[in-house]
């Protein structure tokens, strides 16, 4: 296959989800996560180790975002009207970097929710037509991978949770966010964060209804997933062992 084939703007076929390409990025993005929870222990009490891998995730989110703008400029079509960070996934991963650079619980409490929710399902449903090995799928699959694996790096490596709080927080500054990138689409004549209309390619908004109802609805959404998150993740967790340490008091 030649460069023109993986750095180009023309392909033969589209991206077609859950194909094969499709399930193998979604496997090695579960593995990478799985390697890191194992080595939760080993991060906490290595700082050299811990720097370093906070120090590749940084490295590798600001090289697919550099990466995707790189590639824009190269074939003269990066606009202000599509090319700016302004997804959420474009913001998430800026504010990653952040977050990692400057260890900050704050933006960890918006970022386990909205960045590791937002980049899921993303990745499960992805606003992509390059399909394997297309310069822009390995992007793709990389910058949202890295996305999620931040947050939970932050979680795993540091002690960082989620509270209550954390999660009425993100929806606040979600709807902040859109208020604000709803004014820029206006101003731009873009439709960053598919708030003007639903993208071209298969999504789960397909399934929220017509616009504008679908943004109600996928607020709603939003909020059961960051629930879930919450309640699956470290609540029941936390109940289990309760209950646990209970019965062995009670013994």
């Amino acid at each position: 296959m030649d460069l023109i084939t993986l750095f180009g703007r023309k392909h033969e076929t589209d991206f077609i989800m859950f194909s094969l390409p499709h399930f193998l990025a979604l496997g090695v993005t579960a593995i990478l996560c799985l390697l890191l929870f194992s080595a939760r222990f080993a991060l906490r009490t290595r700082p050299s180790l811990r720097n370093s891998v906070r120090w590749l995730l940084i490295l590798v989110l600001l090289a697919a975002e550099g990466g995707l703008h790189a590639w824009y400029l190269s074939h003269g079509i990066w606009t202000a009207r599509h090319s700016l960070p302004l997804e959420l996934c474009g913001i998430t991963l800026l504010l990653s970097v952040i977050m990692l650079l400057t260890r900050s619980r704050l933006l960890y409490d918006f970022l386990y929710f909205a960045g590791i929710g937002g980049a899921v399902i993303a990745l499960l449903t992805p606003n992509l037509v390059y399909p394997f090995p297309h310069f822009r799928f390995v992007l793709f699959f990389t910058a949202h991978a890295a996305i999620v694996l931040s947050s939970l790096f932050m979680t795993w490596a540091y002690g960082y949770r989620p509270t209550w709080r954390s999660l009425l927080f993100t929806m606040l500054c979600l709807n902040l966010v859109a208020a604000a990138v709803f004014g820029l689409d206006k101003l731009l004549g873009a439709n960053y964060m598919f708030l003007a209309h639903k993208p071209g390619t298969f999504s789960v908004l397909d399934y929220f209804g017509p616009y504008p109802y679908y943004l109600l609805v996928e607020e709603a959404f939003a909020f059961l997933i960051f629930l879930m998150m919450f309640l699956i993740f470290f609540k029941l967790p936390e109940a289990l062992r309760s209950r646990s340490t209970s019965r062995k008091r009670s013994l």
